[in-house]
């Protein structure tokens, strides 16, 4: 028995936020980031529904760009002190991922951290509140999914949680706070967008429920996206809508291994992170060659490049048609081909190669690993970070 599993509204389109004016309750904690969404009002405009349906707001602000475990049990303290029956996130995937981990830690306080890092986990939630999610990125579509992507900071490791019980009750996918995002943040964000539903549509777990979702979302990424770093605000629309499908995919038919690498990597060297979009745009196709040894990888990736007009006369072509189109794509955002030449060298290559072995074994242990086509070993992996790093031809 399979399950699929989505929040149980869905409000889209420009001036979808207003839905929080129907909210039912009496007091919401609001998480967010940085700052960019009191800047540019949005914050204002949450807290003004909010207080027009009649309910108390409590902001937790400042959840940093990879949330720590630490700023998780703060948010979760704060709540317990409040006693929210709503939790509402609005910003990137970074507070929304970070107040799903609060939730559980406020009608909880007796469980730990390394109790949630076990896949599909959670203990029940909704014993004291819901769950309303706001993205304001077009990218990582955690306002529709199961997961929520936390860091150890002692550890250097990103920690991928899982479990429907964390899937948003209520989701507000509206395009005019994407607007604001600045190009790099729309291309790093895009990818990983696209790298979701390939994967998704590759998986192991793929279903028909899974795949038209994961197809569609594709084409309209690569249909949207450089129109929308450019500046165009219609694609960016689509964006946001697009990015949303692949997270309803990917939600139900899990990742792959470029996640693995992505979430191993993003936090494990000494010279600064690797954005996580970033990372998978890079890993992307390495990873489709990687799998395409599988047969049935291999003519799934030609399904996804007929799907989008790309053209080969078997799967092999279709597939390297997939992987230029993929590489042509990364360099029009202007992102880099492999690590060694992230951020003008920022990840130093002695570091890499001492922690090389050590990274691969805790990707291959990452929660995504699971459902990729191809199984993986631990010296495996070490030879594909070694071609992402240096951008080598993939030929294992």
């Amino acid at each position: 028995m399979a399950r699929f599993t989505l929040p149980r509204d869905l409000y889209h389109g420009k001036g979808a936020l207003e839905a929080l004016k129907d909210l039912k309750g009496k007091r919401a904690v609001v998480v967010v980031g940085g700052g960019s969404m009191k800047r540019f009002g949005f914050l204002d405009r949450v807290e003004a529904y909010l207080k027009e349906a009649g309910i108390e707001v409590q902001l937790f602000e400042g959840v940093e760009p990879d949330p720590s475990v630490e700023t998780v049990m703060k948010g979760a303290e704060m709540m317990r002190q409040f006693e929210p029956d709503w939790i509402i996130s609005i910003g990137g995937g970074s507070p929304i991922d970070a107040a799903k981990a609060m939730w559980a830690f406020y009608e909880y306080p007796d469980t730990t951290f390394e109790d949630l890092c076990i896949p599909f986990n959670f203990p029940s939630l909704r014993t004291k509140a819901r769950f309303c999610a706001i993205p304001s990125t077009s990218g990582t579509a955690t306002e529709v999914t199961a997961f929520s992507v936390i860091t150890d900071y002692n550890k250097g490791i990103k920690y991928p949680l899982a479990d429907f019980n964390i899937t948003p009750d209520v989701a507000i996918v509206d395009p005019e706070l994407a607007e604001t995002m600045p190009p790099k943040l729309t291309a790093h964000t895009g990818m990983d967008a696209i790298t979701h539903a390939v994967e998704a549509y590759v998986s192991t777990l793929h279903c028909d429920y899974t795949d038209p979702l994961a197809l569609h979302a594709i084409k309209m990424i690569h249909n949207d996206l450089l129109d929308s770093y450019a500046g165009d605000q219609e694609a960016r629309a689509r964006m946001h809508n697009a990015q949303c499908l692949a997270g309803m995919a990917f939600s139900n038919a899990l990742l792959g291994i470029v996640h693995s690498m992505a979430h191993k990597t993003g936090a494990a060297y000494s010279g600064g992170h690797i954005v996580h979009g970033c990372a998978n745009a890079m890993y992307l196709p390495k990873v489709i060659k990687f799998n395409s040894r599988v047969p049935e990888a291999a003519k799934r990736y030609g399904e996804i490049a007929a799907f989008i007009g790309l053209k080969g006369n078997n799967d092999e072509e279709l597939v390297d048609a997939l992987i230029a189109e993929l590489r042509s794509m990364n360099e029009k955002l202007d992102i880099p081909a492999c690590i060694k030449e992230y951020e003008g060298g920022l990840i130093d290559e002695a570091e890499f190669n001492e922690k090389l072995k050590s990274v691969a074994e805790l990707a291959v242990g990452d929660a995504c690993t699971g459902s990729n086509p191809r199984p993986i070993t631990a010296p495996e992996m070490e030879k594909l970070l070694t071609c992402c790093y240096y951008d080598r031809e993939v030929d294992f």
